[in-house]
């Protein structure tokens, strides 16, 4: 069965802005899909020569604004822009367009004809923009109607079940003479597991390009061949992956798939967001996925969910790492020691003794980390935002508690001597610190505290800033996910990350 193709969807509004990103992707890809709908209206009028200057098989789409594209001048406007594009046939098919997309209900003859005659293939496509579809296969079938067409269904999903029926009707089709994705965010397992789903080609565009190819959550071309190896995956490709929700951007996929390539490993690991964590290990079971990373905010139904957990996870009541193993779900807890390790190269302690420590936050990472904190023998304030969630932990270990405001500003002026963030405030964020991206926006640091941030998207973080500029020592959370990435590695694989094997 052959590979799936990756398809580079051009976004630029120009020809020449279309043939550089051919040039600068051309070693990634296999054809390129010329959007129509994108160009300017003057660069319409050039689209039969594309094939001749690209160089490479094009895809030829004008899609409709009904169908998440920009066309909205009619369906006879866009009629005889095909018939444009694909008269004049040359002999030598390179001059041609390779594969035309017609929509399901765009049904006209003489296109339909030319394109049959003259060796291009019809990609007859449906786009449901708002909502999954029922009956898949079915659905498959009825868009062929000549029986030499590539059938395409794309669906905007609304949870990560729809993402899952959509790829079990695809593993239970015979060939590969088939499109099925889902679009957005949540969509992106479809695009990495395109072998999987014996997917005929997957969509990749480039970084920063048209704002409603960005909304469909297209993966760039070079990560998807470097990062996750797409060519690579078979029938034979064992699946790990990360859930959490909203998931908007983790490096925990360089770091394992970088693992797998280095000691060549048939794996891959990938992102599947999840609101529900009851709806990641439904995916999970489908798709075969032998161990995944769990992030914000579903730690504790991951220990909770588990079939075995192990006695860190026992006694911290948060899990970050489920490992399948004998069909049975085993929950771990990596955050603990990854922190620690961390922690401790990055102060230069050997211990926490005779530090007093604020813990900011209560959720599943503040759990493994007040774990981690006790351990090293430091006394603690949580400061959580509900004071009963600052309680029960805090009561756990022996620490103090309060609520997190400024009526707290004193409160945790005593306890500052290591501040450790681990809420989900300032993750991506690049604006100045604020209330809305700083935890404790209240407190003005007075250069004497240490800072440990567990986000590390962005490297620095608005509170990191705000303390930075007073004198604090400052440090993200990209080595705690590095430490505890590397004991996931070798829970999931057996091998440890360096190389050596595991006992």
């Amino acid at each position: 069965m052959e590979k799936t193709k990756i398809c580079l969807t051009l976004t630029g509004s120009t020809i020449a802005e279309d043939l550089e990103l051919i040039e600068k992707y051309r070693s990634y890809i296999d054809l390129a899909e010329l959007r129509v709908d994108l160009l300017e209206d003057d660069e319409r009028l050039r689209i039969r020569e594309f094939p001749r200057l690209a160089g490479i098989p094009c895809l030829l789409t004008i899609r409709r604004e009904i169908d998440g594209g920009k066309f909205r001048d009619g369906e006879g406007a866009r009629a005889t822009l095909f018939a444009m594009a694909l008269s004049f046939a040359e002999e030598e098919k390179g001059m041609n367009f390779e594969y035309v997309d017609f929509e399901e209900d765009f049904r006209v003859s003489s296109l339909q004809d030319a394109a049959l005659a003259f060796g291009t293939k019809i990609i007859r496509s449906v786009h449901s923009m708002h909502s999954p579809i029922a009956n898949i296969k079915e659905r498959l079938a009825s868009l062929c109607t000549t029986g030499f067409e590539i059938p395409k269904i794309a669906i905007m999903p609304k949870t990560l079940d729809d993402v899952r029926e959509l790829y079990e009707a695809a593993v239970s089709l015979k060939d590969n003479n088939h499109i099925l994705l889902a679009m957005g965010p949540l969509g992106v397992p479809t695009r990495l597991l395109g072998n999987k789903m014996k997917n005929y080609l997957t969509y990749v565009s480039a970084p920063d390009g048209n704002s409603k190819i960005s909304e469909l959550a297209h993966l760039d071309p070079v990560t998807v061949n470097d990062v996750y190896r797409i060519r690579n995956v078979d029938s034979d490709t064992k699946i790990f992956g990360i859930t959490g929700w909203p998931l908007a951007a983790t490096s925990s996929p360089v770091l394992h798939n970088h693992g797998y390539a280095t000691k060549k490993m048939n794996c891959i690991y990938i992102p599947f967001r999840a609101e529900k964590f009851d709806e990641a290990l439904r995916f999970a079971g489908a798709l075969g996925i032998q161990g995944f990373s769990v992030t914000i905010p579903h730690k504790e139904s991951a220990a909770s969910s588990a079939d075995f957990v192990d006695e860190k996870v026992r006694d911290i009541g948060a899990s970050n790492t489920m490992v399948k193993t004998n069909r049975k779900w085993y929950a771990y807890n990596t955050d603990a020691p990854g922190f620690t390790r961390s922690l401790l190269e990055f102060t230069g302690l050997k211990n926490l003794r005779h530090k007093k420590v604020a813990i900011i936050g209560a959720g599943g990472a503040a759990k493994g980390i007040a774990w981690a904190v006790k351990n090293l023998h430091g006394h603690a304030c949580v400061f959580n935002r509900t004071v009963g969630k600052a309680k029960i932990l805090a009561e756990k270990y022996g620490f103090d508690f309060a609520s997190l405001g400024p009526e707290s500003g004193d409160k945790l002026n005593k306890f500052s001597d290591i501040i450790i963030q681990t809420t989900s405030k300032g993750m991506n964020s690049l604006e100045p610190a604020n209330e809305s991206n700083d935890p404790i926006y209240f407190y003005n640091f007075t250069g004497n505290e240490i800072l440990f941030d567990i986000i590390y998207v962005p490297a620095v973080t608005p509170v990191m800033e705000r303390a930075s500029q007073a004198g604090c020592k400052v440090c993200n959370g990209y080595n705690m996910l590095k430490y505890q990435g590397y004991e996931q590695f070798e829970l999931f694989t057996g091998e440890k990350y360096d190389g050596t094997q595991s006992k």
